[in-house]
């Protein structure tokens, strides 16, 4: 899914709500699994990574070019005391 198909997604998401068609409930699951769907179709230099350890980072997932990016990425969104080399990823 690219990027324009998800933002329609989402604002289809977006106005059923606002109509009373869905829940907020229904919206949110719809609206998380556009995000997912996108997430996973991600292509291009870029990859999806996701952290495993420390416990701190843990799940988080980032879009990076490389492993060692990913790991500073989410060094600096989770606000860790610690080097990106201690943050273990796998590829998603």
């Amino acid at each position: 899914m690219d990027r324009i198909s998800a933002l329609r997604n989402v604002e289809e998401a977006l106005c059923a709500f606002e109509a009373g068609e869905t829940d907020l409930a229904t919206t949110e699951e719809r609206v998380v699994g556009v995000l997912r769907t996108y997430a996973t179709d991600f292509e291009g230099e870029k990859a999806l990574f996701r952290a495993t350890a420390p416990d701190a980072a843990a799940d988080a997932v980032v879009v990076a070019p490389s492993a060692p990016a990913a790991a500073e990425r989410i060094v600096a969104l989770r606000d860790l005391d610690c080097d990106r080399d201690e943050v273990d990823l796998e590829r998603v």
